[in-house]
């Protein structure tokens, strides 16, 4: 490894010998200046990794010299030193960016902590976390050759999401790259945890079943309604649990997290069908029956999600409640701009939905456009963009509203999303609807290892568009691709994201209450 080059500023320098020559047995190099104005002639002539500044020095200050420091090398760290404790003089040196402050007298041993954590945390961070990680590997493993119940999924999958933020921060490749392969275990597993209890759910014979995309409204959303004035549900369409975590930071300033949970999307993991029946609280075979002129299937034309607010209207007569609401859909930036000015006028509602799609045309862009899938190439591009576009978007002034008119938020979503990156041959007549993850029609000829199929769709409460029609949902990260033009389809496809069928990304999705600071 390359030397690490100090400078050390101080007027005072020739009584910091000894401390010089400790960093340099300990394999430092270090150049000396005896004021300011010799510090940034050094700084100009030579590259340093760290610079210990002294406050105060004959000339120009320390805190004047750290200023023009960082005007022609904004990305050395520099420690303050200084025999004064006045609370002005740290807030000045932190308010320009120092990295560290210390007071003198300093023994070696304060400065060589002060490299360590300036020079090598990062290295330090990364090998601290990669070990951590291998021992949460081998008790993960354990846990997966359980029988697990769907809290413990829940913590399983939140325990993968952890370690994979963690692994990116830290640039640990090599255990990002076991980490994926212990989530593709995962995934296998719970694939098989879903197509054995999936239908006990829907049918009620499972007693714990989780709460699902038809349940979650009454029995999590109308109680956060009960707790405030008012309250706003913010929908973001295919919202993961990564990409929460990645988002969550954004609103530290304005909101606590009163509660981070995760529910169950149905099948098939995709808009017209669980949103539909976040909002109506019933299946869609339920809601076909009831409202059928509400009702569009795969083969219909016209939009699947035109009546959301009319089924959330109809769920609220159910459940006796009556209350002022609004009900927006934003899906390009202008309507975001136009809602944020508009949030004064919501809080005279009790409650208020905001549907918000961009993550969805995020994911359906990364597969049509090509300088989007070059901006979205992986997990980790794709996390990083969705977390830009909210830093930029009119969402996070509303947020910043919301939260200084004192309101209650829920954020949640309506269905994740799955990298794919296997294909699985599959033929449907010309009907067969064009989603990768999950096909309904009749005649389907598929690989049945590749697929969890429902040939009587009111079995998990979904409708039959003909008599022969079932339904077949992909496993893990396959996605279907037709014999036709095979090979052009795959490479088109392969490791876009989507949606629709079974994963821990696509069915297991936050739902977060929060509060005012």
């Amino acid at each position: 490894m390359d030397k690490i080059n100090i400078l050390w500023a101080d007027d005072e320098i020739e009584l910091l010998k000894p401390h010089i020559l400790f960093l340099k047995e300990k394999g430092y190099e270090v150049a000396t200046a005896n004021s300011g104005d010799d510090a940034l002639d050094l700084v100009k002539e030579q590259t340093f990794d760290i610079i210990f500044l002294d406050e105060n020095m004959p000339g120009i200050s320390g805190l004047e010299t750290l200023v023009k420091i960082k005007q022609i090398r904004n990305d050395i760290p520099v420690v303050m030193i200084t025999k004064s404790e006045e609370e002005h003089i740290m807030e000045d040196a932190i308010g320009s960016q120092i990295s560290d402050y210390l007071i003198k007298p300093v023994n070696p041993n304060q400065i060589l902590l002060s490299l360590k954590k300036n020079l090598e945390n990062k290295r330090l961070i990364r090998e601290k976390t990669s070990s951590a990680y291998q021992q949460e590997f081998r008790q993960i493993g354990m846990t997966l050759s359980d029988r697990l119940n769907f809290n413990e999924w829940k913590e399983v999958y939140q325990k993968l999401v952890f370690w994979e933020l963690e692994l990116t921060r830290t640039k640990e490749e090599g255990m990002e790259e076991i980490l994926r392969m212990q989530k593709s275990e995962a995934n296998t597993q719970f694939n098989k945890y879903i197509i054995h209890n999936y239908q006990d759910w829907l049918n009620g014979k499972d007693a714990n079943a989780p709460l699902l995309s038809h349940t979650i409204f009454k029995n999590r959303v109308i109680p956060e309604i009960d707790k405030a004035e008012t309250t706003f549900l913010v929908l973001i369409d295919n919202l993961r649990y990564d990409q929460w975590k990645v988002i969550q930071p954004l609103l530290n300033d304005y909101f606590k997290v009163d509660q981070e949970d995760l529910y169950c999307s149905i099948l098939p993991t995709a808009t017209q069908y669980a949103r539909n029946a976040f909002f109506a609280g019933l299946m869609p075979s339920e809601i076909e029956k009831r409202y059928p002129k509400n009702w569009l299937n795969d083969e219909d034309e016209g939009g699947k999600n035109l009546h959301e607010e009319f089924f959330m209207q109809e769920q609220f007569k159910r459940l006796g409640k009556d209350f002022k609401t609004s009900y927006t859909k934003i899906t390009n930036l202008q309507a975001g701009k136009k809602l944020s000015d508009s949030i004064p006028n919501l809080m005279g509602n009790k409650f208020n939905v905001i549907v918000y799609n961009f993550v969805d045309m995020l994911s359906h862009a990364r597969t049509e456009m090509e300088v989007i899938r070059e901006l979205a190439d992986d997990e980790k591009a794709y996390r990083s963009i969705t977390q830009s576009w909210l830093e930029h978007s009119p969402l996070l002034d509303i947020f910043r509203q919301i939260s200084e008119r004192k309101a209650r938020l829920i954020i949640t979503t309506d269905h994740g999303t799955i990298r794919v990156t296997e294909p699985s041959k599959i033929i449907g007549d010309r009907n067969t609807n064009t989603n990768l993850r999950y096909k309904q029609g009749k005649n389907l000829n598929y690989e049945k290892r590749d697929v969890f199929e429902v040939k009587n769709p009111a079995d998990i409460y979904l409708p039959r568009q003909h008599v022969s029609s079932g339904f077949v949902f992909a496993k893990e990260d396959k996605f279907f691709a037709y014999p036709n033009n095979y090979n052009y389809y795959v490479n088109y496809y392969r490791n876009t994201f989507q949606h629709g069928g079974i994963s821990l990304e696509e069915m297991l999705i936050p739902f977060i209450t929060l509060s005012v600071r």
